[in-house]
């Protein structure tokens, strides 16, 4: 029981200046301790070091590669059509139900029997789980 307890505890590092346990915090650096400085201008957030003309033409945070380069932004033009419509709203499936199926595009009706078959599936998982 006490190799359990010492192994968890072990697991669990707590920094001494760690602000509250249970929540993902960041210790206080060394030094630099809180000691009357309320609101002083050291504890504003830092401006960014890249310049407005680099943030404005790549993407940056976006290299994924060890050594790659931020991809740079390119006009609407170059990107593909369906990219535009990743975000469009799709019909819900009591939306679906309200129309009638035979008059549905191709589209509509694949969404419909997707949302109606995984309706089905929960209504069934439902009442098997109540007996």
């Amino acid at each position: 029981m006490a190799l359990n307890q010492s192994r968890s505890w072990q697991s669990l590092i707590i920094a001494k200046e760690a602000v509250a346990v249970g929540q993902r915090t960041f210790a206080a650096a060394a030094g630099k301790g809180k000691k009357g400085s309320k609101g002083a201008a050291g504890d504003a957030p830092k401006a960014s070091t890249l310049s407005k003309e680099v943030k404005s033409t790549t993407v940056v945070g976006a290299n994924i590669l060890k050594d790659g380069a931020d991809p740079k932004i390119l006009a609407d033009s170059e990107y593909p059509d369906w990219l535009w419509h990743l975000l469009d709203k799709r019909p819900a499936l009591s939306e679906l139900r309200r129309k009638n199926i035979e008059t549905l595009p191709y589209e509509d009706l694949k969404r419909f029997v997707k949302l109606d078959n995984r309706a089905r599936i929960k209504e069934n998982n439902s009442v098997k789980a109540k007996n």
